[in-house]
């Protein structure tokens, strides 16, 4: 599906640009455990980044593995939660925001487990 082509590109792409913002426009500004929380979002949205852009190559190799596109979205609302509650509040410094995190990471999770039982599903190769 080359929407998460599309989507994993675009994330790379932000992951990029907020990483230089964090090292360019921020290291002054904020604390230092707060730009380290804000390296920890660059970090897993470029690996997830990644991650959607095998997805959407496994899209197009195994067209009919529904558990794949469910993964993709998955690991994408991970994105969202766990990377953009991370900026958010790093920004603004709302730390309860902190609490959206964690249902990121089980975001990420079940989208990576999601996406091990589609290969198993998939057969010996």
């Amino acid at each position: 599906m080359k929407t998460f082509l599309i989507l994993g590109s675009l994330n790379a792409f932000l992951g990029v640009a907020l990483g230089a913002f964090g090292a360019h426009g921020l290291k002054s500004k904020v604390a230092p455990e707060m730009l380290a929380t804000w390296n920890t979002a660059v970090q897993y949205h470029l690996v997830h980044a990644l991650g959607l852009l095998v997805i959407g190559m496994l899209c197009h190799l195994m067209p009919g593995a529904m558990l794949v596109r469910i993964a993709g979205w998955l690991i994408f609302l991970g994105v969202l939660l766990f990377s953009g509650s991370l900026y958010v509040m790093v920004l603004t410094g709302i730390r309860g925001l902190g609490m959206i995190t964690p249902i990121g990471g089980v975001a990420f999770l079940i989208g990576w487990l999601l996406l091990a039982l589609a290969g198993f599903r998939q057969g010996a190769g």
